[in-house]
């Protein structure tokens, strides 16, 4: 049986930075009181002109790069978003498009802030199986636009960007050890986007409403992640017969520090051994973890062969664990791929394939 590694990754945030110091001109706030309550200082808000999908493209072909790997021989992109660029089609689907992934399935997997955990162990399911080698996961978000900025129990919390792991399958043991997902519908109501679906679709009255916000229950919500989060973590750990003495690092879902700081103190583990970055990204829901992963093996935190535990928890309620040996690419003699150029051929062959199907709708209609 093939182990399913991570060997590239990527990021992508907005340039936009927007300090409490700004939220504190739109709502009745301050600095001190976001400071002590989430630990948050600044997140990334999205232009106009910047969606799921573009960030996820970015983050797609700087993983890709780091693993030299063609997009073209990626083989399934699995895409995980809380706020996804239309219900359908998929957002992985877009990016499948762009990036030139034109042998690659896609599609959309919605677990909220869990997603990427849950994204990233049917990937590695994946390639366990047998079925694929080459697999891109995506966790990409533009909450902002969801935002209710009247809202000071939301609007300080969340912030936009997007990141990827690319998977690929090995002979060589590490990669993805174990992984757990769980899940609690009883708490739907406790984080949820109430319009938009087939349940509440856009109205006047939903809009005046503001039924198209994020609405929380935020002492319900901390009670519960502060409850799941080391939970989860010993779990997956079982799972791969470790312990935490095992483990380099914990890279928690970045919604609040103060979260993290009692999951830490759950799992009797200094707090540095955890990856925190909330201070400057916000909660990005499913792109928080992978960010975090990767700023902290760019700061040279992570090394090839440290074992690692991703845990997030989210809106469903949702919740898991992941273990995993990060060992980098695969040692694999190839020239040097630029995955940036194949957006040009990527492109053309786009617009070609639209083309052909006007044409064959024009010749379907004269068969009419």
């Amino acid at each position: 049986m093939p182990f399913a590694h991570i060997t590239g990754w990527g990021m992508s945030v907005p340039e936009p930075v927007l300090t409490n110091e700004d939220i504190a001109k739109i709502v009745d706030t301050n600095d001190e009181w976001i400071r002590e309550r989430t630990g948050i200082r600044e997140r990334r808000i999205a232009r106009e002109t910047e969606f799921p999908s573009t960030l996820g493209v970015e983050a797609s072909l700087k993983a890709l790069e780091v693993a030299n790997l063609a997009p073209k021989d990626i083989e399934l992109v699995i895409c995980t978003s809380s706020s996804p660029e239309y219900i359908f089609p998929a957002t992985a689907c877009v990016i499948q498009d762009e990036i030139g992934a034109s042998k690659a399935g896609a599609f959309d997997l919605l677990a909220a802030c869990t997603g990427f955990i849950y994204a990233t162990n049917m990937a590695a399911q994946a390639i366990r199986s047998g079925s694929i080698k080459n697999a891109l996961v995506v966790g990409t978000e533009t909450l902002s636009r969801f935002v209710n900025w009247k809202d000071r129990s939301t609007c300080i919390l969340f912030g936009d960007g997007a990141g990827a792991f690319v998977l690929q399958a090995s002979e060589k043991p590490g990669g993805v050890i174990s992984s757990v997902m769980h899940s609690d519908g009883s708490g739907a109501n406790s984080l949820i986007l109430p319009a938009g679906g087939a349940r509440l679709p856009a109205t006047e009255a939903t809009v005046h409403e503001g039924k198209h916000y994020i609405h929380m229950d935020g002492k319900e919500v901390f009670r519960f992640a502060t409850r799941v989060m080391g939970q989860a973590t010993r779990e997956a750990l079982d799972l791969a017969g470790l312990t935490t003495d095992d483990v380099q690092w914990i890279i928690p879902h970045q919604a609040n520090y103060r979260i993290i700081a009692t999951a830490a103190k759950y799992l009797k583990m200094p707090l540095d051994k955890f990856v925190i970055n909330v201070d400057r990204y916000g909660n990005t829901s499913t792109a928080s973890i992978p960010i975090a992963a990767i700023e902290a093996f760019q700061k040279g935190q992570i090394k090839n062969g440290d074992k690692v535990v991703f845990v997030g928890f989210g809106a469903g309620l949702t919740w898991g664990a992941l273990v995993a040996e990060w060992t980098g690419p695969l040692a694999v003699a190839r020239k040097p791929v630029h995955p940036e150029r194949y957006r040009f051929f990527a492109r053309i062959r786009s617009w070609a394939r639209r083309i052909g199907r006007i044409i064959e709708g024009l010749f379907a209609r004269k068969e009419l």
